[in-house]
């Protein structure tokens, strides 16, 4: 009942490792002489995992493995070409031969027992005769698994011993080391060689303050008494220097008094300092404040930049591109304006030689039309141009960061006229809260409109139509800051802050070119306008901010 297996396929699931042979078949001694289906046609020895090939021929898997991994590969045993796709396991076979008995693969040792193959791993777990490394791990040596017990009674080296001195645990090979070195109970000799043989190691250095031979130094050598001497001898010095022990502690406590006068004088003028120091130091601690905040501003306003940067390096660009086509559309009109001025020279040449009766009037009519075509071409030219001016004007002072500084010249002017009803408002140019942003202008009433209309100047924020606007999020939320600058030394900016109404409709997608205006209709009084330093030079500047910080990027 031969199945397809591939080369790597196992017939021996979680058999030991060492149970199959690395290579070939196996070795075992068979209890009966083995018929020849169960040999392997290249080893010739027991089959191990057999492979049966297309031709019918039986090979251990390592054995067939090798085989195939040669070119072109051909059966040892009828020379026939072999395929890794036609070789398939044997498992009738296997069985057979795991069902074989054996002897014990410790037979050698004394094993008599005799058993299937297949059993041999379960019996080798408990054979009494089964080589066995050392159960310790350190040990190297092995030996049969019944002599394990002795092994680890008095032959290992490194089993487990207790020191006779202080009863510690540990293996036999740091016994001696311990006993020579750490031992607390280890008898040792006293290095001064007195009359007491051996003590416990333990007790060695409280021996040494009692032992009579030992040497030591007088217990004032550090008042300066340098006499030094043996246990028993000590004892008569400092009975008979007494007194000179306590000339020198107090010679030694003078000494230390003067010092200690020193030491005062030198704190007491150190604490007179310390006021000025501390001072110092917060004034160096409030200086550090004020760099780092410097600094953090420094941050932020470089951070600032760097958007405006990058933002107007590309409406540079945009600026470019159309001052290339703008320059293109100036030099067609030159163009036809001198083709016009031929045109007009000819015609000039024509009506002479007409009134002297050499002219032609067709010809003359004729070039009349050509002129009134160029001069028709010249006026959609000069609307053009004059078209792509005011784009030019426009995106020159567009701002892409949310703020709009807004000059307006000519007050008094303007003002007059917004009095007389000619001009009511005027709207500023437009800005942006990005490159893809909102598009928004602010509207000026001078005079005033609806409640502050002849008391004040009105404010109004308006937001426009954009190229962009289906790409943003509407209603407009943003915080809206309006500001009227002031041009004095003292900046008392004048100014006025909203968050939009989102139910309003001016703030809604524009379905126009602009939404209505909201804003503050008594923005700034004309009394206040006209008596500060707001107006100079018959200017004054509009600021418009946009909160820009929470926009989320389209």
């Amino acid at each position: 009942c031969p199945g397809r297996l591939t080369s790597g396929d196992s017939l021996c699931p979680g058999v030991p490792a060492g149970f199959l042979p690395l290579h070939g078949g196996f070795r075992d001694h068979f209890v009966e002489a083995l018929e020849a289906k169960y040999c392997c046609e290249s080893c010739r020895l027991v089959l191990c995992q057999p492979r049966q090939t297309e031709c019918g021929h039986r090979f251990c898997q390592s054995c067939i493995n090798d085989i195939l991994s040669h070119p072109n590969p051909v059966c040892p045993a009828d020379t026939e070409p072999l395929f890794k796709d036609k070789v398939f396991r044997d498992v009738c076979c296997h069985r057979e031969i795991m069902a074989l008995k054996v002897y014990c693969r410790s037979e050698a040792n004394g094993c008599q027992e005799q058993m299937r193959l297949q059993q041999i791993p379960d019996h080798l777990n408990t054979c009494p005769f089964f080589e066995v490394p050392c159960p310790l791990g350190k040990c190297k040596e092995r030996m049969m698994r019944k002599e394990i017990p002795e092994h680890l009674s008095w032959k290992c080296k490194y089993r487990e011993t207790s020191c006779e001195f202080c009863m510690t645990k540990m293996p036999l090979t740091e016994l001696q080391k311990h006993k020579e070195t750490v031992c607390p109970a280890f008898p040792v000799s006293c290095p001064n060689h007195c009359s007491l043989s051996s003590l416990p190691r333990s007790e060695l250095s409280s021996h040494q303050h009692e032992c009579p031979k030992a040497q030591v130094s007088c217990p004032f050598h550090g008042y300066g008494c340098t006499f030094k001497g043996l246990n028993q001898v000590m004892r008569q010095h400092e009975s008979s220097s007494a007194a000179e022990h306590l000339r020198m502690m107090a010679k030694r406590n003078s000494a230390l008094e003067s010092k200690l006068d020193d030491v005062k004088g030198e704190l007491l003028e150190r604490f007179k300092v310390l006021p000025v120091l501390s001072s110092r130091v917060a004034e160096l601690e409030s200086s550090n404040d004020e760099l780092r905040e410097k600094n953090r501003q420094t941050e932020q306003k470089l951070g600032t930049m760097q958007k405006l940067m990058s933002s107007h390096s590309e409406k540079l660009l945009e600026l470019e591109l159309e001052l290339r086509s703008l320059r293109g559309l100036r030099d067609e009109v030159e163009n036809l304006r001198g083709t016009l001025e031929s045109v007009r020279t000819r015609l000039n040449a024509l009506e002479q030689g007409g009134r002297s009766g050499s002219g032609s009037t067709h010809t003359l009519a004729s070039l009349e039309a050509q002129m009134n075509r160029h001069d028709d071409m010249l006026s959609v030219h000069d609307i053009r141009l004059a078209d792509m001016d005011l784009r030019f004007q426009v995106l020159e002072t567009a701002s892409y960061n949310g703020t709009l500084i807004w000059k307006i010249r000519d007050y008094k002017r303007r003002k007059q006229e917004a009095v007389a009803a000619k001009t009511l408002s005027l709207y500023s140019q437009p800005f942006y809260t990005g490159y893809f942003g909102y598009k928004m202008c602010a509207r000026i009433y001078l005079n005033g409109d609806g409640m502050g209309k002849g008391t004040h100047l009105s404010l109004f924020f308006v937001v426009m139509r954009g190229e962009y606007d289906a790409l943003l999020p509407w209603p407009f939320k943003q915080k809206v800051t309006l500001m009227l600058m002031d041009q004095g030394p003292l900046k008392k900016h004048l100014g006025d802050a909203f968050k939009p109404d989102p139910n309003s409709s001016s703030f809604r997608r524009p379905v126009v070119e602009m939404n209505i205006a909201s804003g503050c209709p008594l923005f700034v009084s004309q009394s206040v306008l006209e008596t500060g330093s707001y107006i100079k030079d018959d200017t004054i500047f509009i600021k418009v901010t946009v909160d820009t910080s929470d926009l989320p990027e389209p």
